[in-house]
């Protein structure tokens, strides 16, 4: 929790504040949001899951150590989902954040301050070493949120995802635990406060200073 934001594990009860949310945000999620692309000739035929089918494969895999799910609440109420998956042991120790707002609350800060709570709990609590992000470079928004947070640019991925009914690119940032010894959330505060003020940012653009947001895909 840090503020009005709280980062928690997703539920089953949750089914009806997603589902409602998902459904207000469609324009807003779908240019970004992954598609299961269409079946091979010798390939099964893959369908969407339910929401109790999402939330019970993803409990699965947490139980497996292979991913961290998570909605995201702002002043009480669930406004997106942030995913730790694709989490790998023995000597990578890595796994990679995906995430989505309600476009209600884009702007104020809510997914770097998620991203940032996942990340310190990634590095901290579960002992991983390296988390990317990859994003289509598309979204603007959502690579705002990276460079805010401090993130690496490393390279292109050429059709990484099926996102919106096609193999899209993605660019790949990361971060490793070495970089934020002090944890990423107090790293984000402190730019946020020094960016309030109105002190110049190492890296950043000053004409983008709207706290960014996006569904990060």
């Amino acid at each position: 929790m840090d503020g009005d934001i709280v980062l928690r594990p997703i539920k089953l009860r949750d089914q009806k504040a997603w589902r409602e949310v998902n459904r207000r945000n469609r324009d807003w999620l779908r240019p970004w949001e992954a598609t299961i692309p269409p079946p091979t000739p010798s390939g099964p035929v893959t369908h969407r899951p339910t929401y109790r089918q999402m939330v019970r494969h993803l409990r699965s895999e947490a139980s497996a150590g292979r991913m961290l799910p998570f909605v995201i609440e702002y002043q009480g109420r669930l406004v997106g989902q942030l995913t730790v998956a694709g989490i790998t042991w023995g000597s990578m120790c890595s796994g990679h954040v995906g995430y989505w707002v309600d476009e209600s609350v884009a702007g104020r800060g809510v997914v770097p301050t998620a991203v940032a709570m996942a990340v310190d709990h990634c590095f901290r609590t579960v002992g991983l070493h390296r988390i990317e992000v990859c994003i289509r470079p598309e979204n603007g928004p959502s690579r705002r949120v990276v460079e805010k947070l401090g993130f690496r640019e490393e390279g292109l991925r050429p059709r990484y995802l099926h996102i919106d009914g096609a193999w899209r690119d993605h660019l790949v940032f990361a971060l490793t635990a070495e970089e934020v010894p002090g944890g990423l959330l107090a790293r984000w505060h402190r730019a946020r406060s020094r960016e309030r003020s109105g002190q110049e940012l190492p890296g950043h653009d000053r004409r983008n200073r709207g706290i960014p947001h996006g569904p990060g895909n």
